[in-house]
């Protein structure tokens, strides 16, 4: 569904990213684990053609490397971000609407789905974004993303500033996602993001040093020193 071939980012004389290699198949999750500063989220902002790079990346069999970024999404790949960035005093629902700038003919049936998964949004569909606490305001970010009718999920340290429970919550909403479309799941939390996941890849200083099923790498000795806590 997606594949990257010697992907670089550079900031100047910085190389965040270095010549990097990546694949996720239809049906599963992929995770890309590392450090901060690692090269994470220059890899997703990347593939998505929101900061300068080389290398080849397809989607779906087309390559989309100088694709603009609103035609990428329109074309089925879409980002949940860093910290959520939702709209804070927009409603649950008109943070939904933004969602669908593709889909705008859609948005009712679309908004029902979104509903049927997010029940809680539901329940605060005339609330500001702003007043959710930190989970809900990732599931209307994940929400928000699946209004542009998604083939590709990216999304970017879904539990930062979440508490332990929620964090589960979160994670068990990405695991149900696997079922409809396949995933890019960046995270810092390795463990967390290793349990759900297929297959993963560990980033260190912009280079890929480990790849391998999820499950390997949770009993990888290397991993579980740097990432895992012993």
């Amino acid at each position: 569904m997606l594949k990257i071939k010697d992907l670089k980012v550079n900031y100047g004389v910085i190389s965040a990213v270095r010549g990097i290699d990546l694949n996720v198949q239809s049906g599963t999750i992929v995770t890309l684990i590392g450090a901060n500063g690692a090269g994470k989220t220059s890899t997703l902002n990347a593939i998505i053609n929101s900061v300068k790079k080389s290398g080849s990346v397809e989607f779906d069999g087309i390559n989309i490397s100088k694709m603009a970024t609103h035609k990428i999404i329109k074309h089925g790949l879409a980002l949940v971000p860093e910290g959520r960035k939702i709209f804070i005093n927009l409603t649950v629902d008109e943070n939904l609407r933004m969602g669908a700038f593709n889909n705008d003919s859609d948005f009712e049936s679309l908004r029902s789905l979104v509903y049927e998964k997010f029940p809680r949004l539901k329940q605060k569909i005339d609330q500001a974004g702003g007043t959710l606490s930190g989970g809900e305001q990732q599931m209307l970010a994940i929400g928000r993303a699946l209004m542009s009718q998604p083939r590709m999920l990216m999304l970017d340290e879904p539990s930062l500033g979440l508490a332990p429970k929620i964090i589960g919550e979160v994670f068990e909403i990405i695991t149900e996602l696997k079922n409809d479309i396949p995933i890019l799941l960046v995270e810092q939390n390795a463990f967390a993001a290793l349990k759900i996941a297929n297959h993963g890849y560990v980033l260190e200083n912009g280079s890929i040093s480990l790849e391998d099923e999820a499950s390997n790498l949770l009993g990888n000795d290397e991993v579980r020193a740097k990432y895992l806590g012993g």
